[in-house]
């Protein structure tokens, strides 16, 4: 009669936790990096407003532009026609791309609608303007 080759093998009952570590230190970092980095960048003197401000998506594109008139994108100067390929490539990725658009409170009014009609060319309508809550 044959022996069976498996009969003479031990059973490993032990669960190897080391990788499962790793990848939960990985997720971790990679995490905390995302977050800290999605919608910060550049500080502005936002104007107030009374109504309670909704919060912001993870995939969201911040549009900031200073007293100066400088336009970021996110935390990166951009130029009106810069943006706009980059906002096109950002749209070809997800069609319902949400942006924002934090102002300084002293910048033109012009700057704004230039931003707006950009957007509005591109055909993106999830946006929102950041405010300050006033302080009552």
């Amino acid at each position: 009669m044959r022996k069976n080759p498996y009969d003479d093998l031990e059973v490993q009952a032990e669960l190897n936790v080391v990788p499962l570590l790793d990848l939960a230190w990985n997720l971790l970092i990679v995490f905390i990096m995302v977050v800290t980095a999605t919608v910060q960048g550049i500080n502005v003197n936002l104007p107030k407003a009374s109504a309670a401000a909704g919060n912001i998506k993870p995939a969201t594109k911040a549009i900031t532009i200073t007293a100066e008139g400088t336009i970021y994108l996110d935390s990166f100067p951009v130029t009106l026609p810069d943006l706009e390929a980059r906002l096109k490539a950002l749209k070809a990725v997800n069609p319902n791309l949400p942006v924002v658009i934090k102002g300084d409170q002293k910048i033109s009014y012009k700057s704004v609608i230039e931003v707006l009609d950009l957007l509005q060319k591109l055909e993106i309508t999830q946006l929102g303007l950041v405010t300050q809550k006033l302080v009552k």
